[in-house]
This record gives structure tokens, C-alpha cells and sequence, in this order.
């Protein structure tokens, strides 16, 4: 099998949608990697977490373990010519495959609905900056009123729904490489931008350091585990996205070269988002780091804080949220790109069908996780809203199984000398010793220490 499949000159053009080459494909999955785990969740974890220290080790395990995955997924995508369900089952058709392929296609199906509704707040928070409502976005309780109101809310993920369909319905090199093409060096500079300009504010200095000095008195076991779970949401791992992608890229695309630009690429973007906010948070905050460890509400009620307090906070305002826009489009993109490639492979639609399809799931699960502030929010799983049980689901289960599966199937069944074969049909696999070691050692026992910190922790045994 192995042999039969290595040997294969995929050519993905002549039957499903394409990337045009190795910049398209590297823009569109930095565009995927880049999205609000990055310029949202990096910040207020690195923060909680140790500063420079959980950079330097995100830093580490980025360059290694990160490494493996996406040499792992993009290479299975490009060998078997599928999205996850079909790359799995090329291996074999028993139980194992089928759920390893299975679990990597279904994470996308039920992250983007909810992404979707969080790409909805931005869009909102963005519209009024550009109205120049900067005073009352940082009102307490607006955010909390605003998610409460059903109505409006709702209108909001649709509409950024809708923006993400457009896309897909054009296909992969019309849709989603163009629209990566434009969206990310704008994103990049961007973030320079905003990163400058909250580095030069009265008082950043103390962030500045707190964010990019490593201190080993701020290191714990703690920050390797967060850190580790980071670098899912980070670089697009266990999504079934580098499947889908990597199917999208021809033989001769040199797979190693683009994992590293987006190793680069993804890094860069999540320290900008660090010199974006910590600094000018800590500034705000008189230096108190326990400002910058407020979660999910950082970006949505201490941020707006920051700004109205602040020199051209509007236009601020609106940079950041613009910024955050782009960065939120080009990951549900890929997350719904994904989905689609699965239903088109496997129940042998066309690609407008599907996408169809598709938008019925988002309309149906994103409207719940909408509405579970408002007129749902009687809705608890678990003792969690909607929107926070189906990321519970993903993140912290589903993605470390799916993870746990394809370094099962390249270990037990596909073989390092096939994964050995596919890279370096395109290119020098010069971090060949570092994948074998870390995918045959170390590997599943990280990916097993995510799964069962998660569940401690929503089960209240520990904190993350």
C-alpha cells in the first residue's frame, strides 16, 4: 500500500481544485494559520502564561513538534490526492481509518459555524469604529448587551458568512487564493502598523519586556501545556486543512521550503499580535499583567478600554479591528474550504452543492451558538453556553484525537520511508532526524497531555 500510494504522481488539477504554485498555496495556508487564535488567544495566553518565557517555549515546540504535523498532513494531502476522510481510507478501510478520517474532517464542519459568529463581533465591532462610536464601545456591559441582543447578533454572523460563501463558491484558485493573495500582506502590514504605534505609547516599555524577555521564574508546567495548545489553534494542526490543502499542491511543490515560510509567517504574525496588544494594555493597566489575562474578553471589552483612552483611538480602533477582520475572514475560508473539499469527495457533488450544503450547517449551528447569550442562553452543555461547548469539543477533544490518529497511521501504517519519499520528490528533507525522532517519541505523548489537561480542566481538577 504504501508503495502503491507514494508512487503515485497525484496531479489534483485534473480532477478537483488547485493551488497555481508554491505562493499561492503558502499564502493560503499562513491565511489559514493566521486567524484569531493568533492575534485573539496568543496574547492574554502568553500573558497568563509566563510572557517571554511561553514565547520562547512556543517557539520550541512551533519549530518541532509543529513541524512534524504539518509535514505529516500536507504530505498524506499531496500523497493520496484527498481531504482527510478519502487520505485516511487510502490506507486501509477498518474502524481506525475511517474514524481518524472522519474526526479530521468533522472539526472544520463544526469550528466555522461558531468562528463564524465571533467573525460577526468583529465585523460589528469594525462598522462602529468606522462610525467613530469609540466612547461607547468601551462602556461597561456594551459587549455583554450586545451579545445578548439576538437579533442583532444573528444579523452579524450572517453577514460574515455570506462574505466567507462568496469565496468558496469561486473555487480554490478564483476564491481562496485570490483572496489570500490580497488579505495577507495587507494583514501583515497592518500589524506592523498597529504593533508600532502600541509600542510607542507613555509606558509600553514594561510589556515590551514582560512579552519578549524570558524569565525562569515565570516558567511552569503550565505554560509548556498551554503553549502546546496554542500551536493547535496556531498553525491549522488537526483541522484536516493541511489534508485538504496539501491535495491541492502539485509534485512539485517543495513541501519542506513552505512549511518554514509558514513556520515564519505565522510566528511573525502572533508576536505582532503580542507587541500589538500587551504593550498597550500594560500601559493602560499602570503595569498590571492580570489586565492582559481577561480571556476571551480582552479583545472585546478591555481593548475597546485601551483605545478610548488613548490619542486616535478611533483610528486605532479601526486598524485593529479591520486587521482582526482579514485575519478572521482567511481562517473561516479555510475551515469551510475544507468541509466543502470533504462533502465534494465523498458524496461526489459538484463544488456549488456542496458549498450549499454547507451554508445550511453554519446557518443551523452558528445561529445556536448566536443566540445562546440571548433568547437561548437557558442552553447549558455541560455548564457551558453553545458557542463554548462546541470550541470545548473541538479544541480540547476532537483536535488532539485527530492529531493522535495521523501520527497513529504514520507510525503503524503509512511508514517514514513513504513520508521520506513524497517530501523529497520536491525537495532536501534537511529536518528529516528531527521529524522521525519527534513523531516516533514524543509526539503522541504531548498530543496525550493536551487531551487530558483539557478535560481536567473543564472537569475543575486543575486551571488552564
Amino acid at each position: 500500500m504504501n508503495e502503491t500510494v507514494s508512487n503515485k504522481q497525484h496531479h489534483p488539477a485534473a480532477s478537483r481544485g488547485s493551488f497555481s504554485g508554491r505562493i499561492g498555496y503558502v499564502l493560503a495556508v499562513a491565511g489559514s494559520a493566521v486567524g484569531l487564535g493568533n492575534i485573539w488567544r496568543f496574547p492574554y495566553l502568553a500573558a497568563k502564561y509566563g510572557g517571554g518565557m511561553f514565547l520562547l517555549v512556543y517557539l520550541i515546540l512551533m519549530l518541532t513538534f509543529g513541524y512534524v504535523l504539518i509535514i505529516s498532513e500536507t504530505a498524506l494531502g499531496r500523497m493520496t490526492g484527498k481531504s482527510p476522510v478519502g487520505a485516511f481510507q487510502t490506507f486501509g478501510k477498518g474502524l481506525p481509518f475511517r474514524f481518524g478520517g472522519w474526526v479530521n474532517a468533522v472539526i472544520p464542519m463544526l469550528i466555522v459555524p461558531y468562528y463564524c459568529v465571533i467573525g460577526g463581533w468583529v465585523t460589528k465591532y469594525l462598522f462602529e469604529y468606522v462610525k467613530g462610536n469609540t466612547v461607547q464601545l468601551a462602556e461597561d456591559g456594551y459587549f455583554t448587551s450586545f451579545i445578548a441582543s439576538s437579533v442583532r447578533v444573528e444579523l452579524w454572523f450572517v453577514l460574515f458568512s455570506l462574505m466567507v460563501f462568496l469565496v468558496i463558491v469561486a473555487g480554490v484558485k478564483q476564491g481562496v487564493e485570490r483572496v489570500s493573495k490580497v488579505m495577507m500582506p495587507m494583514l501583515v502590514v497592518l500589524a506592523i502598523f498597529v504593533a508600532i504605534y502600541s509600542i510607542t505609547r507613555p509606558g509600553a516599555v514594561g510589556g515590551i519586556r514582560y512579552f519578549l524577555i524570558p524569565n525562569l521564574d515565570h516558567f511552569s508546567w503550565m505554560t509548556v501545556v498551554a503553549a502546546m495548545g496554542q500551536m493547535f489553534y496556531s498553525l491549522s494542526i488537526a483541522m484536516g486543512i493541511l489534508y485538504t490543502y496539501g491535495s491541492y499542491i502539485s509534485k512539485d511543490v517543495d513541501i519542506e521550503k513552505s512549511t518554514t515560510q509558514v513556520e515564519i509567517f505565522d510566528t511573525a504574525i502572533a508576536m505582532l499580535a503580542g507587541l500589538m496588544i500587551i504593550p498597550a494594555v500594560f500601559a493602560f493597566s499602570g503595569g498590571n499583567p492580570e489586565t492582559l489575562q481577561a480571556g476571551p474578553s480582552l479583545m472585546f471589552i478591555t481593548l475597546p478600554k485601551v483605545f478610548a483612552s488613548m490619542g486616535m483611538g478611533t483610528f486605532a480602533g479601526v486598524l485593529f479591528f479591520l486587521l482582526v477582520l482579514f485575519a478572521a475572514l482567511t481562517s473561516a475560508i479555510s475551515l469551510m474550504e475544507t468541509s466543502v473539499s470533504t462533502i465534494t469527495d465523498e458524496l461526489h457533488w459538484d463544488r456549488r452543492k456542496a458549498s450549499f450544503l454547507m451554508a445550511a450547517v453554519m446557518l443551523v449551528v452558528g445561529s445556536g451558538s448566536a443566540l445562546g447569550f440571548g433568547v437561548l442562553d437557558f442552553v447549558s452543555i455541560l455548564g457551558m453556553s453553545i458557542l463554548d461547548f462546541f470550541d470545548f469539543l473541538t479544541n480540547s477533544i476532537m483536535m488532539p484525537l485527530a492529531a493522535l490518529s495521523t501520527c497513529l497511521l504514520i507510525i503503524r501504517v503509512v511508514g517514514f520511508g513513504a513520508i521520506e519519499k513524497e517530501v523529497e520528490c520536491s525537495s532536501a528533507f534537511r529536518r528529516k532526524k528531527v521529524y522521525v525522532f519527534f513523531m516516533k517519541y514524543l509526539a503522541p505523548v504531548c498530543i496525550g497531555i493536551i487531551l487530558i489537561s483539557s478535560i481536567a480542566n473543564v472537569m475543575g481538577w486543575i486551571s488552564l
